[in-house]
């Protein structure tokens, strides 16, 4: 009973000390940061939660008579003190030698805002007042007007599906098609995608230069039988702001999550889609780059051309190409958590300076960066089988952090076609155990199969964790071993740097790096 009695004075006391025994701020808080800059953010989306830690150095427990956002319950900010949520608060303690944490969000709708720009800088305060003083911290969002497309809603928590496949194989996923008037994508607004935006048959996709096309999770664009998507950006003069490149990444804005892989779907080109191009175009942080699951039947004319593409931080596969058929220039696809580059089920494909790398560091990686075969395991007892028709990579790179970047298989009925040819080229295979040695496809000594190619020398790329794939002069092994009949042909590197006399394997012309 004596205990008790002691543990109910400890708690009143220490109740009391807490609403009684507090000194009013005086305007000596200290914060974390002076300004929360929100980042940008799309009209009506969300913003992160953002934190602001305000201290309190004094040796005595205080209270803010008054902290608030300067515009009220008006303000477009969302606040949540130490786990109350609200626009103002009174007498929010803070303990001697301690501090508090602020949280801070936001979602604007720019036609609520003034003015009619397509960007807008929205500001506010909050403020802390006490003891005859005022302290004050900046809130800073740049608010982003958009196109928004998605599918209708139809009730009950349902929205409009496109149908793939026929008859029992049949599935549906959330998405629309998009009308005449929206097949052009302009760059006077970027594009905010809400599942998968579709081009129909017959149907083609244009979009400008300088265009950006974001997604929200789980969305993309998908081209349908005989549709086309013609992404034609343009080389640009400002290599940070690539104001002629067209850009499809996802429709979070903040820095925290440029580099973030799988945060949406993918471009998916559905087999019998045609005469589908990529010209100066980024494509990253998706599922899958591009999914191309066919061809349009066409053997002579490629059904996807990529010229000048990037494609980064795809959490499977940056271009997944079915019986394809591919022609690609100056293309540089990095860090994929499978391959960067997956040709199955046979095909046609041709790559001419190209560098395909994967130091992918967020789990284990068991693919190699480039895979190549004539076969789809379709079920444990089914494996669908076509031609591979031509595998070409002529001045390309194919590395990585793995040991055997390079994936080939076929299937052993010789009937079926596996035309494979690397040219000038530097890849990485490396095999102590001789594992592969009776494998014919891994004869390095074969000049039919391997053509004054260069095998684990290190390409020395610059910055591989954030996919700057650009190689160093001197140092790097692809440095002055390409075919200059195909470098013709190619005159120009993805910087836009001619190439020299001598021209290097890969995507880029190497660089000269200071000392």
């Amino acid at each position: 009973l004596y205990g008790v009695a002691i543990l109910a004075c400890l708690v009143l006391w220490s109740s009391c000390r807490n609403d009684f025994e507090t000194v009013a701020s005086t305007g000596s808080l200290e914060f974390s940061r002076d300004t929360v800059f929100l980042d940008t953010v799309f009209t009506n989306i969300g913003s992160s939660t953002y934190n602001l830690k305000v201290y309190n150095r004094s040796n005595d427990d205080i209270h803010i008579p008054t902290l608030r956002l300067s515009q009220g319950e008006a303000s477009n900010y969302r606040l949540n003190v130490d786990g109350v949520p609200g626009k103002e608060f009174t007498d929010v303690q803070v303990l001697a030698k301690d501090s508090i944490f602020i949280f801070i969000e936001t979602t604007l709708d720019i036609n609520n805002l003034p003015g009619n720009d397509n960007d807008f800088l929205y500001t506010d305060q909050i403020e802390f007042n006490g003891g005859g003083s005022e302290q004050k911290v900046e809130l800073v969002t740049l608010v982003k007007d958009a196109v928004f497309l998605y599918p209708a809603d139809l009730g009950n928590n349902m929205y409009e599906t496109l149908t793939l496949g026929e008859g029992e194989d049949a599935y549906e996923i959330e998405g629309f098609f998009l009308d005449d008037t929206e097949l052009n994508f302009t760059n006077e607004k970027p594009y905010v995608i809400y599942g998968y935006a579709a081009v129909g048959s017959g149907k083609t996709l244009a979009i400008d230069p300088g265009a950006r096309i974001h997604f929200h999770a789980n969305s993309g664009i998908l081209v349908g039988n005989n549709g086309s998507i013609q992404a034609n950006g343009l080389p640009s003069a400002d290599p940070d702001a690539l104001e002629n490149e067209i850009i499809f990444e996802s429709d979070r804005l903040e820095p925290d999550f440029s580099e973030v892989p799988g945060q949406w779907g993918t471009l998916w080109l559905t087999n019998g889609s045609t005469n589908n191009s990529f010209t100066n175009t980024t494509i990253k942080n998706g599922v899958v780059g591009i999914l191309m699951e066919g061809n349009d039947g066409n053997p002579t004319t490629e059904t996807l051309r990529l010229e000048n593409v990037q494609i980064y931080n795809n959490s499977n596969v940056g271009l997944l190409a079915r019986n394809g058929t591919v022609y690609g220039e100056n293309v540089v696809i990095s860090n994929s958590g499978q391959s960067s580059l997956s040709c199955t089920l046979g095909g046609s494909y041709e790559f001419n300076h190209c560098t395909f790398g994967n130091y992918w560091t967020s789990s284990f990686r068991s693919f190699p960066t480039v895979e190549v075969n004539n076969f789809l395991q379709i079920s444990e007892t089914e494996v669908a089988v076509a031609d591979l028709v031509k595998a070409d990579f002529t001045n390309c790179i194919i590395y990585g952090s793995e040991p055997r970047e390079l994936g080939l298989a076929r299937v052993e009925d010789p009937t079926y076609l596996f035309n494979f040819n690397l040219t000038n080229s530097l890849f990485r295979f490396e095999d102590p155990n001789g594992d592969f040695t009776d494998d014919p496809l891994y004869d390095f000594s074969n000049t039919s199969l391997y053509t004054a190619s260069v095998q684990n020398l290190d390409p020395a790329f610059l910055d591989t964790a954030s996919n700057n794939l650009n190689i160093e002069t001197g140092v790097s092994a692809a440095d002055g071993i390409a075919n200059t009949t195909t470098a013709n042909q190619v005159p120009v590197d993805l910087n836009g740097t001619s190439r020299s006399a001598s021209p290097d394997a890969g995507a880029y012309e190497s660089v000269v790096v200071p000392d």
